[in-house]
């Protein structure tokens, strides 16, 4: 298994804005929803290829990730469900795009994952 490397632990925190309140039990939920989404490797690297391309990703060009293809579909599904990606039949293949919530996750997983 491999380990992303997360930042230091000396790094400064981030605070809630100034005079931003902070999240509801509702908004948790929410959000607590979007982590679980995310929380699989399988579905992370999906979701990362789905929204490392500007158009629509055909279903069939999506790489290789390991797993079988119902498995594949199982986590697409959980990404749709999620709310993360969205995805539209076009003849036989299903092309896949980043949610707005998708996109705006996307700077988030790049800190959390080190990238500048």
């Amino acid at each position: 298994m491999t380990f992303i490397p997360v930042r230091s632990v000396t790094t400064p925190r981030t605070r809630v804005a100034p005079g931003e309140a902070p999240l509801t039990a509702d908004r948790c939920e929410d959000v607590a929803n979007v982590l679980k989404g995310l929380a699989d490797p399988i579905r992370l690297l999906l979701f990362s290829h789905i929204t490392a391309h500007p158009n629509p990703v055909c279903v069939c060009d999506i790489p290789d990730a390991g797993v079988s293809q119902p498995t594949v579909s199982h986590h697409l599904r959980k990404l749709r469900d999620t709310g993360l990606v969205d995805c539209e039949r076009r003849g036989t293949w299903v092309y896949y795009w980043a949610t707005p919530l998708g996109v705006a996750c996307v700077p988030f997983l790049s800190r959390l994952a080190g990238d500048r």
